[in-house]
């Protein structure tokens, strides 16, 4: 057996493993690497193996750092399945879309540039017509099922609560006559949060296999996140200002709306507009609509008994269009936006930061992960001057982050159990076995 680590290691983006067991190759999540755009692109385009002799591809969620170069891998000469819940299919679906959609819309204005310098275009990662290809492979199951796709290899997925339909990978091998059982974590939810089911932990493993993107850092409390933000709008809004919250699509955004239904409803916040204005967000909200089954018994209890819709109510408003999203700028009344991306890197965010940020009496609520060197890490870090579109923005208004760092992991760690040859390819990564410790490079 041997575990090839190629992506997500020292890095938050572009998870990927490679399984080799009983003559089959199995290849853990496919993420998509992002930063700098060179960087990027180089890393996203070259595999560490051969696209066509992977046998099948197991797919942990939907979140483009797990599944976004899935495209480029069929586009590659894969032809296996993608195993992953029915859930995390119909948001890789809307989510791969979006993310050759956004490659084709980006590199319009860098060849227009390499154009008139007379260098050679660049090409996108992969087209829509390689994402329809990606998405005829995929198979779907649902949770604690298991299905086997190979000799002596089953397969079984956990519900991670991490978002919709994310799941934990639990591997059952048998080689040489010996049994192993392995985890793969994906991404981890925090227990006792409201809309997604508990994290349903990976037990009796003999490997487990996970990441660390937050090991360094304390959550708050999610009766805590309640309370303040109730209290962050309540502020604003009286001083008369703006809420403007930058968040993920998928999972961030459903959260907070949920959120703020609950506080509308028991008149924890006063009676003002809330406009979602991200069209990814809205489409990906429709499919937390369609699984009901995957939302928690607070869900259910607040929401769904009365048949209500947990992601809409009275002040709400989805924002598709782009004319409706320009309007939103000349409003003056205090109101809510919560718009991608989370790292303001990129979308509609980035028209309401630089129409707000000037502003004393306005908020921006960073409620997720931000990377060193993205817009939305500067905010946080107190940089007073940033650019928006090239353009420099001096931020005076309030800012917030749910984000606390302490110091609770320092630096990757392997635990490895004896017998298992790792091939840790161009990183490291977290690799917690039973027994033996030692460092792995």
């Amino acid at each position: 057996m041997q575990i090839q680590f190629c992506g997500g290691a020292q890095t938050v983006t572009g998870s990927q493993f490679l399984l080799s067991v009983n003559g089959k190759k199995i290849l853990i999540e496919c993420g998509l690497f992002q930063g700098r755009r060179e960087e990027s692109y180089e890393k996203n385009q070259s595999f560490l193996y051969n696209p066509a002799e992977i046998d099948s591809v197991i797919l942990s969620h939907a979140h483009i750092d797990h599944s976004g170069n899935l495209p480029n891998l069929v586009k590659s000469g894969f032809r296996g399945s993608i195993y992953a819940t029915p859930a995390t299919i119909d948001l890789c679906k809307i989510m791969l879309k979006d993310s050759a959609f956004l490659q084709e819309k980006d590199l319009e204005w860098v060849n227009k540039i390499k154009r008139r310098g007379h260098q050679p275009e660049i090409q996108p990662l992969y087209r829509i017509q390689d994402v329809d290809a990606t998405m005829e492979l995929f198979v779907g199951i649902d949770y604690d099922r298991a299905f086997t796709i190979g000799s002596g290899i089953e397969v079984m997925f956990r519900d991670a609560g991490h978002i919709l339909g994310s799941a934990g990978i639990h591997l059952e091998i048998t080689e040489g006559g010996k049994t192993y059982k392995i985890g793969f974590t994906g991404d981890i939810g925090r227990p006792g949060m409201p809309l997604i089911h508990d994290p349903n932990v990976l037990r009796e493993l003999d490997i487990l296999i996970m990441e660390s993107t937050y090991g360094n850092r304390l959550h708050e409390s999610s009766d805590n996140i309640e309370e303040e933000l109730a209290k962050a709008v309540c502020e604003t809004a009286s001083a008369g200002g703006k809420i403007i919250i930058p968040s993920f699509a998928v999972g961030r955004t459903q959260h907070l709306v949920y959120v703020l239904h609950k506080l509308f409803d028991q008149n924890r916040i006063p009676d003002m507009p809330i406009f979602v204005d991200s069209p990814l967000a809205c489409k990906a909200t429709e499919v937390f609509r369609n699984f009901p089954g995957y939302l928690d018994r607070e869900t259910n209890r607040v929401f769904l008994t009365d048949n209500e819709d947990p992601f809409g109510f009275q002040r709400l408003s989805y924002v598709h269009d782009v004319e409706e999203s320009k309007k939103l700028n000349s409003m003056t009344f205090p109101h809510v936006i919560i718009s991608g991306s989370g790292m303001a890197e990129g979308g509609r965010i980035l028209h309401h930061l630089r129409n707000n940020v000037h502003n004393p009496k306005n908020l921006v609520l960073f409620v997720g992960y931000a990377a060193k060197e993205t817009l939305a890490r500067k905010i946080i870090d107190g940089q007073r001057v940033v650019k928006i579109f090239g353009e420099e923005h001096t931020v005076r208004c309030k800012t917030k982050s749910w984000m606390h760092s302490v110091h609770m992991l320092t630096d990757e760690t392997c635990l490895i159990m004896s017998g298992l040859t790792l091939q840790p390819g161009s990183n490291i990564y977290f690799l917690f076995m039973v027994n033996q410790i030692s460092r792995c490079r």
